[in-house]
């Protein structure tokens, strides 16, 4: 048998090895290609309308760069400040002019890489630096509650400084308010009004959930001659998911621990014209002791509904003065009837209980009452009473988005990191 193709086809191998890494020696050459080059200070050819010297920049005009003459031309233009938000801009086809299409933050400090290209081909690169001015006057925002641990129905607010009322300009300020969730969950911000924003999630918080909130609309252009101020950063954790579902109508009170019943309690609620709102409220805090009076809601003290009574353990719901409580007056009634001017009664050792295992945030639920339905802003935390699709359109990112659509750079929850 003869072995010569074989040979051949060693040996035309080689060749090919060889041929390929003479062409890689002659590609690697420094003279082969301007891009190869280390790029030249394109300082002179570049110019910028920033501001001189120790001078900072009104954050209110937008950023030029142009080249000098017509033997360079520009190839890329990046603007970042100091917490790594790039400027937006656009490049002109010939590459004469980059001008910026966003707002400058005020009070940031930019960087700014420009790169060119001479007539040769060979790259050019020009770094500035400048500074935008501070605003005095700016929408400062102000989250709540209180850092701290809470139940799973507890929303997280954000009031600002000034009112912002232009669809335009709260779009702006949303996407800048951020909420973070481990566990991750579905949620947005809902507008009460001009200057307050409430968030929660499509359902009750998970329990045991740590809430991070902050904002990044400090320096950021809302509107005209108006700019975003600081924000300080709120975290919050919740519990154990403890709901007190009040049938007003059967007299007596479920509460439950993580879906498990602990407890059934006795109780009397609102009267014939005093009677309980239904609906779902969260707990707004707790006092040992408060004195209540028929006066503080309308009621005169000649009037036979007049009272003025020493309450104790009192777990508030409602803004108006609607609290669990202990009313050791109305016991004999307690199961049986509503005698009560809108509280929930029950007896002094059941308060005490009741009081020691609700926290706020926590739900209390009221259902089958003759009263009206709790209102959802306007008298404590009635926001879980909004139906999803309805909350979501009271959020200026999502509003005119289907249910499980996600409008890009929105506002939403991610998990923490």
């Amino acid at each position: 048998m003869s072995h010569a193709p074989r040979i051949r086809t060693v040996l035309s191998c080689t060749l090919l090895v060889l041929s390929l890494g003479v062409g890689a020696t002659g590609c690697g050459g420094s003279d082969a290609n301007p891009l190869s080059a280390k790029p030249y200070d394109a300082a002179g050819q570049v110019v910028y309308n920033g501001p001189a010297g120790s001078q900072k920049a009104d954050p209110g005009k937008p950023l030029e760069i142009t080249v000098k003459g017509k033997e360079t031309r520009l190839t890329d233009v990046t603007a970042v400040d100091g917490n790594g938000r790039y400027l937006a801009g656009e490049l002109a086809a010939d590459g004469s002019r980059w001008h910026s299409t966003g707002a400058l933050v005020a009070g940031a400090h930019y960087t700014v890489k420009v790169s060119t290209e001479n007539e040769d081909g060979s790259p050019g690169l020009r770094t500035l630096t400048f500074d935008t001015a501070a605003v005095t006057d700016a929408v400062e925002v102000e989250f709540g509650p209180d850092a701290g641990k809470y139940g799973v129905g507890q929303p997280i607010t954000a009031e600002l400084s000034k009112p912002i009322k232009d669809k335009k300009a709260r779009t702006i300020v949303e996407r800048a308010l951020v909420v973070e969730s481990t566990p991750k969950v579905e949620g947005n911000w809902y507008w009460v009004g001009d200057k307050v924003l409430h968030y929660r999630p499509k359902e009750y918080w998970p329990t045991h959930a740590t809430i991070n909130v902050h904002s990044n609309l400090e320096g950021v252009k809302i509107a005209d001659k108006l700019y975003g101020g600081p924000g300080k950063p709120l975290k919050i954790t919740t519990g154990d998911r403890v709901e007190a579902i009040t049938d007003a109508a059967g007299h007596y009170m479920t509460v439950k621990r993580n879906g498990e019943v602990i407890n059934t309690i006795p109780i009397t609620t609102g009267k014939p014209g005093f009677s309980t709102r239904n609906g779902v409220k969260v707990v707004l805090g707790k006092q040992y002791f408060v004195r209540m009076r028929g006066e503080t809601v309308g009621i005169s003290s000649s009037s036979s509904d007049g009272y003025d009574l020493p309450v104790y353990y009192a777990t508030r719901v409602t803004w108006s003065g609607e609290y669990v409580h202990a009313a050791p007056w109305s016991v004999g009634s307690q199961g049986y009837e509503n005698v009560s001017h809108g509280c929930t009664g029950m007896s002094t050792g059941n308060a005490a209980w009741f009081y020691e295992n609700i926290n706020e945030g926590d739900i209390v639920k009221v259902v089958n009452s003759i009263g009206e339905d709790m209102t959802p802003f306007d008298n404590g935390f009635g926001d879980w009473n909004v139906d999803w699709d309805e909350w979501r359109k009271g959020s200026s990112l999502l509003a005119d988005l289907k249910a499980g659509q996600i409008k890009a750079n929105s506002a939403r929850l991610r998990p923490g990191v």
